[in-house]
């Protein structure tokens, strides 16, 4: 059963066998593992997945994929195939008292807020295997001073430990796409690495201090801090967000008041 890779469902589906076995030592998937995916496909992982050994949940937007899947993979008790729209999906449903494990060739649209939503539920999520534009994994990943550092690096950080695993050229893919794509291994902390006390208010100075990037902390966070209160931290007021580091942020948004 043909399908025609949809764009509207930001569809490229993966069919190099070189990566695929890659992705699949990198993982080390284990029998009897709880694995969930996203966005399966045509099964590229699916299959592999299910050689060995574990659980599977798959989440599919495609009705028309999950006939085929559902074709594909009859033979498999061991696979639960949902027609659902993975960004509101309730993760924690699956988890049955356990850990999951989580693996997925995110649609570049919607691969942050998708991630955000994976990390509400960060509690019942063991680690979790994404492919995305390698631009992504590279801001996830990045460090104060750097270039690429700003809300993704920081509240991405907050949340869990990233490590780039290996890129994945664009032929790798059908169609293929016009941007180099990477693996990412996401494990969600056990323990907040920082003290926050409202994680809503990290995220909104985070915001702001990142939304005009050449602004000094003292001019983007003014109508949330004053200056001498910034400097009251041992922050100097006059750097840029993308000097500030995870630790610094969480004291600063320790410094909002309740609504």
């Amino acid at each position: 059963m043909a399908h025609t890779p949809r764009k509207r469902f930001g569809q490229n589906f993966l069919h190099d066998h070189n990566i695929i076995y890659n992705i699949i030592s990198s993982i080390q998937a284990e029998p009897g593992q709880h694995w969930v995916e996203i966005g399966p496909g045509q099964g590229a992982l699916t299959e592999p997945l299910l050689n060995e050994g574990v659980r599977l949940d798959v989440v599919e937007l495609d009705r028309d994929l999950v006939v085929l899947l559902r074709e594909k993979f009859k033979q498999y008790p061991d696979l639960n195939i949902h027609s659902a729209d993975a960004l509101r999906f309730d993760f924690s449903s699956l988890a049955d008292g356990g850990k999951l494990r989580v693996i997925g060739n995110l649609p570049y649209n919607i691969s942050t807020p998708l991630m955000f939503h994976l990390l509400d539920n960060a509690y019942c999520i063991e680690d979790m295997h994404f492919m995305l534009q390698k631009e992504v994994v590279d801001r996830i990943c990045a460090v104060p001073g750097s270039k690429k550092y700003g809300r993704l690096s920081v509240m991405m950080q907050y949340y869990c430990q990233p490590e780039l695993l290996f890129e994945v050229p664009p032929e790798s893919f059908d169609p293929i796409p016009q941007v180099m794509s990477a693996i990412v291994r996401l494990v969600p902390h056990r323990q907040p690495p920082v003290a926050v006390n409202d994680v809503s208010k990290l995220n909104r100075v985070v915001t702001q201090a990142f939304s005009q990037r050449r602004k000094t902390l003292r001019n983007s966070l003014k109508k949330l801090i004053t200056e001498e209160e910034i400097t009251a931290l041992g922050i100097d007021p006059t750097l840029r967000a993308e000097n500030i580091s995870l630790v610094e942020f969480a004291s600063l948004s320790n410094l909002l008041q309740e609504e």
